[in-house]
């Protein structure tokens, strides 16, 4: 709050109670002020107020009768007069830090490098305190683009993930998810399970981790995968999807952002076989991925169509978005692995999720906890929202370890 020259900031701290605020506001409506501006936060039972006022004729006796109430209520109170204006803030962002823990050397950090890019630390908030601690700051005065660059390095520094968005309508709305399959929505690569029906399930995986590094052309790779999965019976297609694990906090995201309207929408470079199953188990709206070939019940080890690759990630994004009429600015896209790259460039939040190094290094922001969920905290939702959502769908959430 910034106040101006006519104005008076009133600010109580103390034990927090009911009709704290009541009773304060009595004293001020006593007095015919005019309220300018007010925060409050209540930090394990510790009350912050904060009211700026227009001055009343006779301040003198506003003071008195705010100290009187402060008194009452065994609080303590500082009343200043303004100095500044309460002009609009420029650049303005939501700073999201996760930690798991959030040690408070790596919080000094963080806002030493918010004061070096100029910028100023409007407002805090706490969004999760298990499995993460997640913390979201409103900072002003800051280009997000620089500061986003700022605070990447110093996130590797400090083991935390940060991100940085402008604040700005956009995360009010309803946006597209778009996600990777393998290794993000799913734990494990799709086809290595296969190839352990084939017995090369070591060749091919050699072959995976180096496309994911981007060291070799993901189409090329991918064709020479598939070719050994030759003779496969199609069964194994299905033991596959059966024994497949989805990534803590899969179904919660899905879950809570379609409650608000969100859009979602799988990507993979791995096989329809499996992600149309995924989409109709999740509720999820679009799919796009490549089709194994299957002649008399056994693998081909053949790809049917273009293949989905880095920019059929990219382009599939823009797609979806665009048949749902909204702009790339408000899609969020999600995966680990080189070729999704693109996709993660075309979003207006692309997120690298346990991903390798070149993808974190590219990305806008990086998410390196298991919890998929987690992605929620980014988009300003808290665990409480999530968990009061799920309760009243009657979803039983396990208590946080004490």
């Amino acid at each position: 709050m910034d106040p101006r020259p006519d104005s008076l900031l009133i600010t109580l701290t103390g034990r927090d109670r009911p009709g704290v605020t009541r009773a304060v506001f009595a004293r001020l409506a006593e007095a015919g002020v005019e309220v300018l501006d007010l925060e409050q936060i209540v930090l394990r039972r510790r009350l912050v107020l904060g009211v700026l006022v227009s001055v009343p004729d006779d301040e003198v006796a506003l003071r008195d009768a705010v100290s009187q109430s402060a008194d009452e209520l065994g609080m303590q109170v500082e009343i200043v007069r303004g100095t500044g204006d309460n002009g609009t803030k420029q650049h303005r962002s939501h700073v999201t830090v996760i930690g798991a823990p959030l040690q408070a050397s790596a919080m000094a950090a963080v806002a030493g490098r918010i004061a070096d890019a100029g910028g100023n630390i409007d407002r805090i908030q706490r969004l999760a305190s298990y499995p993460v601690t997640a913390i979201e700051l409103a900072v002003s005065g800051a280009a997000p683009d620089g500061l986003r660059v700022l605070l990447a390095q110093e996130a590797a520094l400090q083991g935390v993930d940060i991100a940085v968005q402008a604040a700005n309508l956009t995360r009010h709305g309803m946006r597209l998810i778009v996600m990777d399959v393998d290794s993000t929505l799913i734990q494990g690569e799709v086809i290595e399970m296969l190839a352990s029906h084939a017995g090369c399930e070591a060749e091919v995986a050699e072959v995976t981790e180096r496309a994911m590094r981007g060291e070799l052309d993901f189409e090329e790779s991918l064709r020479a995968r598939v070719a050994l999965l030759k003779g496969v019976p199609a069964s194994a297609v299905h033991e596959v999807y059966d024994s497949l694990q989805l990534n803590p906090g899969a179904r919660t995201m899905v879950r809570t952002l379609r409650r608000l309207g969100y859009r979602f929408a799988i990507v993979s470079g791995g096989f329809s076989q499996i992600t149309s199953r995924l989409a109709t188990d999740l509720g999820i709206h679009y799919q796009r991925a490549n089709e194994l070939e299957i002649v008399d019940g056994v693998l081909t080890g053949n790809i049917l169509g273009d293949v989905v690759d880095r920019a059929g990630k990219a382009r599939a994004l823009r797609e979806f978005a665009a048949e749902l009429g909204i702009s790339e600015s408000a899609t969020v896209a999600i995966g680990d692995g080189a070729n999704d790259l693109d996709m993660l460039s075309a979003a207006g939040l692309g997120v690298a999720y346990n991903a390798k190094p070149v993808v974190r290094s590219q990305a806008h922001t990086a998410v390196n906890v298991p919890y998929l969920d987690t992605i929620m905290y980014l988009l300003g939702i808290s665990r409480e929202e999530i968990e009061a959502a799920d309760a009243e769908a009657g979803i039983v959430t396990p208590a946080p370890p004490i």
